[in-house]
């Protein structure tokens, strides 16, 4: 129905379980990466950045689609490069998930990045991207306070939590 440069928009007709037949709206969406980067200073950097459908600037993690060609660890790279200045000497995944399997079908891989060394990438020109650096601790206390209100930044930094605690 639609094609556009971030998705794709579709209607399916299905046959429910009890032989009833429904349509779903689907917005098609490519993979993503989250990335959870800390720093040397074991501070997690967070990008705080204007999102159109909220309207508002939202405090988040740093993330980006996966580019036809690119594995999911490249993308970390590159979105980790252009978005906080960053190379990360170190990745773990830490999961992958639907984002929204109700109406859309991307699906996000998490990683945690550690070791960060400078390097700059160009961003993206559409992107207005503000650096901040917070202790993790503060992190949850951003998310309890609705500060960090997007699921992949709230799934992903309690991932990470839990892996960096357990060390």
């Amino acid at each position: 129905m639609f094609q556009g440069k971030l998705i794709n928009l579709r209607v399916d007709t299905i046959r429910l379980p009890n032989g009833r037949v429904a349509t779903r709206e689907v917005a098609e969406h490519c993979d993503s990466v989250c990335i959870v980067p800390i720093d040397d200073n074991g501070d997690v950097v967070l990008v705080r950045q204007y999102r159109t459908p909220v309207k508002k600037a939202l405090l988040e993690l740093p993330a980006g689609g996966v580019e036809d060609g690119e594995v999911s660890q490249d993308t970390v790279q590159r979105e980790l490069q252009e978005e906080i200045g960053y190379r990360a000497g170190s990745l773990k995944h830490l999961s992958s998930f639907w984002l929204a399997p109700g109406w859309c079908d991307e699906f996000m891989h998490t990683y945690l990045a550690t070791d960060l060394v400078e390097s700059k990438l160009v961003g993206d020109d559409d992107e207005n991207i503000l650096v901040e650096r917070v202790s993790l601790d503060r992190a949850l206390e951003l998310i309890g306070t609705g500060e960090i209100e997007d699921v992949k930044s709230i799934a992903g930094l309690l991932l990470a939590m839990r892996v960096l605690r357990d060390n």
